[in-house]
């Protein structure tokens, strides 16, 4: 006796179909929910996002429409995208990113370009990062400035992993990592740039995304004092580690420049200024350290 004949295959839901779905699914957990979708179904399709607006009517097999709401199942939870892709494109690179580690923001890459500005292009120079985290700023001044010498120190193992990983996929192994708490993994050495993107969120801040404090590690987040521990801390222990002339380029909240500048000029820098992202808002604060006769603010 012959059995039943066999099914047809399951054609699969569209990629439209199921692009559609999860936007529908994200509009009120995310901002950005037409975005979130499309890098979350390219994850798990492997299909480039052009084929979404080329081709909607594709059929995705049964298997990756299920990775797919998972990961919008993840995310309408706040989960960040860049934890469930494992990546965050920062200046021309993409990083590896992991839980470990904060998610490197666009606003950071104005600490690159101030460093950029006081480094020499074709001569080797130092530079050290404090609190590197996914080794984003310090690989960015890196590819950069393929003669400078880089180091950056992170008080947590995990998140030199994931930074020296980077470092390796990346090719750029003129970056040395090391571990400890601020300048202590360096001793005596001085640095022609020292750059830090710090914790610098106070305890109950309103303006905090829970969503973040949730997800990303509040070690790179938080820190006493209003906020401002750290890079109290930060600027006292500078001048010990800067050459002649030599520049600390800082990260802040964007309510903490005029403190921030009040800071290095009470510790004795020079040309101080803050400078401000592409929102308008101060986020970045740099000093010259005295002592390089004729220096001058870039």
């Amino acid at each position: 006796m012959r059995g039943m004949p066999a099914a047809p295959p399951d054609p699969g839901i569209s990629l439209e179909d199921l692009l559609r779905q999860g936007i529908a699914a994200l509009g009120v957990h995310s901002p950005s929910p037409g975005l979130d979708a499309e890098l979350l179904l390219q994850y798990a399709t492997g299909l480039p996002r052009s084929t979404f607006r080329s081709s909607p009517e594709r059929r995705v097999a049964a298997g990756q429409s299920e990775r797919f709401r998972s990961l919008i199942d993840r995310r309408q939870l706040g989960e960040p995208v860049a934890y469930l892709l494992g990546t965050q494109d920062f200046w021309t690179l993409t990083l590896a990113v992991t839980p470990a580690v904060l998610i490197p923001r666009p606003e950071t890459e104005l600490v690159v370009e101030r460093a950029l500005t006081h480094l020499p292009s074709a001569s080797p120079a130092s530079v050290l990062d404090l609190a590197t985290g996914s080794g984003a700023i310090a690989l960015a001044i890196a590819s950069e400035r393929p003669q400078a010498h880089v180091v950056a120190t992170d008080l947590s193992a995990a998140a030199l992993q994931v930074a020296g990983d980077n470092a390796s996929t990346l090719g750029l192994n003129q970056v040395e990592f090391r571990g400890g708490h601020w300048y202590d993994p360096v001793g005596p050495a001085r640095f022609a740039v020292i750059t830090s993107n710090p914790p610098y969120i106070a305890a109950g801040d309103p303006d905090l995304d829970p969503a973040v404090l949730a997800h990303e590690p509040t070690i790179a987040l938080l820190a006493d004092s209003d906020g401002f521990a750290a890079l109290i801390e930060i600027i006292a222990g500078a001048p010990a580690h800067l050459e002649p002339g030599g520049w600390l380029i800082l990260e802040h909240g964007w309510q903490q420049a005029l403190k921030v500048r009040n800071l290095l000029e009470q510790a004795g820098f020079s040309h101080v200024r803050s400078h401000a992202d592409l929102a308008g808002h101060e986020r970045v604060t740099e000093g010259q350290w005295p002592g390089f006769e004729g220096d001058r603010g870039e």
